[in-house]
């Protein structure tokens, strides 16, 4: 059977390639063929991302759509995530995730048994899928939450305590929601700010909380 493996990280660091490996080594034990690799750094809230489209596009149906976990492919809305499913289910893809054992039978199971197990894999894959969007908006609450208690706090207080700088402590307190396991080294660079900056805005933000 044939496999497409899909990954999403936060970052371009280790965290891709050791999800890489896991997955190859996932496949290798259920007598995968895999087809090809899909990697892409963006956001789980995004549904339209280049690698997971041109995935769909080109996979065939009884092919398997194996992630590493269900938040890795989604962190959608739920309107976004029905698309996405009905997507996949249209296509006629296997969606096998390596940490739901539910959905390692797909990969085998047939007849009644197959479709049992079907149903049983869908339900708790949107529920894991509505707890990881759940998560993400918990995130982003917090940020804003801090935010506002600073602002309500100290009328005039500015991050930093300069103006000019006020876009790029937001600049980081979004990229901060949006990717949590972020490396500050990675955040620095994204945000176009000196390491020393992201430590000083995570220190405000957990103060402020």
């Amino acid at each position: 059977m044939n496999a497409h493996l899909y990954l999403r990280a936060s970052t371009k660091d280790q965290d891709a390639s050791r999800a890489k490996v896991a997955l190859e080594l996932f496949a290798g034990e259920k007598g995968l063929n895999i087809v090809r690799v899909y990697a892409e750094n963006i956001s789980g809230t995004k549904l339209y991302r280049p690698e997971l489209l041109s995935l769909l596009n080109n996979a065939q149906s009884g092919d398997v759509l194996l992630v590493e976990s269900v938040d890795r492919l989604s962190r959608l809305s739920q309107a976004d995530w029905d698309t996405l499913k009905a997507t996949i289910k249209a296509k006629g893809l296997r969606l096998v995730v390596a940490d739901l054992p539910t959905s390692h039978m797909l990969v085998e199971a047939k007849g009644i048994t197959g479709q049992i197990m079907d149903v049983i894999n869908n339900m708790l894959i949107d529920l894991m899928a509505t707890m990881a969007r759940l998560d993400q908006e918990k995130r982003v609450e917090r940020i804003k939450q801090g935010l506002e208690n600073k602002k309500a706090a100290s009328p005039e207080w500015k991050p930093s305590g300069k103006a000019k700088n006020v876009a790029l402590w937001e600049r980081v307190a979004n990229i901060m929601a949006k990717h949590p396991s972020m490396a500050a080294d990675d955040i620095a660079t994204l945000a176009k700010c000196g390491v020393a900056t992201v430590y000083r805005i995570k220190r405000e933000m957990k103060a402020a909380v």
